[in-house]
């Protein structure tokens, strides 16, 4: 068992909270410029480029079977969808909102745990809940004034992503992180190829593909290898430092969304939307400390064996 290193595990998650925000602006960067799911397709396939050989030369298992493969499947249609909204709505919403509205998740994933899981969720957590559901609401409402419907992705893809992180759970135990993602990487890439092969067929454009310039491929391929190592940061993350520790740390990926937006796109976040994003990071941080507090009871309760 690998042995905690708090310090490192932190320097991993902050890793994390940098280079996932960079991918998302290299993403916004791209535009409409490259068809949708071309920009998807590419991104899972430099996926599987990148961890299929670190599968290999690391010796892990990476063959699934049964419950876990048709879980895994879903798991990765979920993933699929989640970063295509995600993607459709980085073209229409400035970032540090994009990225805000996403993080409603936490909130998801509670009412999940209590209504699907018949997980025991206090009356202030759910306070803190609807709190930052409100904020959440904050960022929306000048993002859906101005944009329309667009403004409502990021939430789709909040609720995605719970359901997507509940299955994880179900099969955590049960494969490598790492070589999850690489046969994740892999069945998109069998999903969405024939899509794309239709799409180009029928003149459909949003999933048809073209021919990149220069400056294109290499925003395609940094999304990709952002994506990847964005994931592997916070895999190896976890390895090192408790989720108790690390998830408050996730919130610092808004401020710097926010830092990111104002120096390439110029963007900053209106009076309104800059308090969501503050209710939001408040009510999801204290959500994580009430889970922490939760646990710790818990344990000092059980009788040691």
């Amino acid at each position: 068992m690998t042995k905690d290193k708090p310090l490192l595990g932190i320097a991993l998650m902050l890793g994390f909270c940098i280079v996932a925000p960079i991918g998302d602006a290299v993403a916004k960067l791209l535009g409409n410029s490259v068809p949708l799911g071309q920009v998807v397709l590419l991104r899972f396939a430099l996926q599987a480029i990148v961890l299929i050989p670190l599968v290999w030369a690391t010796g892990r298992i990476w063959r699934t079977q049964g419950r876990v493969f048709w879980l895994t499947l879903l798991r990765t249609i979920l993933h699929i969808l989640g970063i295509g909204a995600m993607f459709t709505a980085l073209r229409y919403l400035p970032l540090a909102d994009a990225v805000a509205i996403v993080f409603v998740m936490p909130f998801f994933m509670l009412l999940l745990g209590r209504f699907i899981l018949n997980e025991t969720v206090g009356h202030r957590r759910l306070l803190a809940c609807i709190a930052g559901f409100g904020g959440t609401l904050l960022v929306v409402q000048p993002s859906f004034a101005e944009v329309g419907w667009p403004a409502l992705l990021p939430v789709f893809v909040a609720a995605n992503f719970s359901v997507f992180m509940l299955i994880t759970r179900q099969i955590a135990k049960e494969t490598d992180p790492i070589s999850l993602q690489a046969v994740s990487g892999v069945m998109a890439v069998v999903l969405i190829t024939p899509f794309l092969i239709w799409g180009t067929t029928a003149n459909i454009p949003v999933i048809e593909m073209i021919s990149p310039d220069p400056e294109q491929w290499a925003l395609l391929l940094s999304i990709g290898v952002l994506g990847t190592g964005a994931h592997l940061l916070m895999t190896w993350s976890l390895r090192y430092a408790p989720s108790a520790t690390l998830a408050p740390m996730q919130y610092l990926e808004i401020p710097i969304a926010a830092l990111l937006g104002l120096v390439i796109f110029d963007d900053l976040p209106n009076t309104l939307a800059a308090l969501g994003m503050v209710i939001t990071m408040a009510a999801g941080i204290y959500i994580i400390l009430r889970e922490r507090a939760t646990e710790r009871q818990q344990a000092a309760a059980t009788p040691a064996e």
